[in-house]
């Protein structure tokens, strides 16, 4: 009887805990520009994302809003204040640092269609997975979809911030734009089709500058979760939001600027690395606050207690 009972506790102890009994940890960050200051830092051999590399690499996923064309070609811009391409120089860095990212925003299309799918080609080439972007409409609203310790976690992103040219159809590469139908299918085919067990959106949305979300923004985040997302990560705003659980489901209305230069005030310069710990169909997490120097560049401040953030 002892000798069985040994074999059982060998055998127990061999396999270890089961793949799905284990927490599965995502970082998201915020809005990651790589033009400008922040390019030439990469070109001179520093990596910005080095005071939350240790974050970063021990998770299991880590998703960025990646808020800049990609391509070494020169491209015509679009005529809007602001526009930006990085050099491919700096997807290694990301590649480093990042599971994928979220084309949905309003500048991955800043160059036009050409460079828009140029920044697709190399960003597959140096095996970087995107979303929330694609060659046509399809792949552009089609979930990313990875498998992390025995479950199925969907990432969805959608733009709903101007130029809606950016937008992709049938015929055209472009960004997901966040018509509410679009959602509402998005949300559903994950679980349905692909065998989400947890589904993640990531809209880029809301009012430049305001700390607390639009009516647009709640009525989106809370439509994403009555549809079956189990959470919400936004951004675009440029500063930090306020954060809600709605029917037990945590919405970051926008986690603010991660790597950008260009802003004076401080709101502006402090960002989110939120980390979602999942596990048994519950979603705990937890805020990192990065500040931004005068090259755009995230260090690392402190670990937000939760109470202080749900004020």
């Amino acid at each position: 009887m002892i000798q069985h009972l040994l074999f059982l506790v060998l055998l127990v102890c061999s396999f270890g805990v089961r793949a799905d009994d284990q927490a599965i940890t995502i970082s998201f960050v915020g809005d990651v520009m790589l033009d400008e200051t922040p390019g030439r830092t990469i070109q001179q051999g520093h990596d910005p994302f080095r005071d939350f590399e240790k974050i970063l690499a021990a998770s299991d996923l880590s998703i960025a809003n990646l808020e800049c064309a990609v391509s070494a070609k020169k491209g015509k811009p679009e005529e809007k204040p602001f526009v930006f391409k990085a050099h491919p120089r700096v997807l290694p860095v990301l590649k480093k640092h990042f599971s994928a990212v979220s084309l949905a925003n309003n500048h991955a299309y800043d160059y036009g269609e050409k460079i828009f799918l140029d920044t697709l080609s190399l960003l597959e080439k140096n095996g970087l997975k995107y979303f929330g972007g694609g060659r046509d409409i399809q792949q552009a609203h089609e979930p990313l979809v990875f498998n992390v310790k025995g479950k199925k976690i969907a990432l969805l992103g959608y733009s709903e911030f101007f130029p809606r040219s950016f937008e992709a159809l049938t015929d055209r590469a472009g960004v997901a734009w966040s018509e509410d139908d679009y959602v509402v299918y998005g949300i559903r085919r994950a679980k349905e089709v692909h065998g989400a067990d947890y589904v993640i959106t990531f809209p880029h949305w809301g009012f430049e500058q305001e700390k607390t979300a639009s009516k647009r923004q709640v009525q989106l985040a809370r439509l994403m979760i009555d549809t079956g997302a189990d959470a919400v990560i936004g951004g675009h705003p440029h500063v930090t939001q306020n954060i809600e659980t709605y029917k037990g489901k945590p919405i970051f209305y926008s986690l603010g600027n991660f790597v950008f230069n260009g802003f004076d005030d401080a709101d502006s310069n402090t960002g989110w690395l939120v980390q979602l710990m999942i596990k048994d169909q519950q979603i705990d997490w937890q805020v990192h606050e990065a500040k931004l120097d005068k090259q755009g560049i995230p260090r690392y401040s402190r670990a937000i207690p939760a109470a202080e953030v749900l004020k």
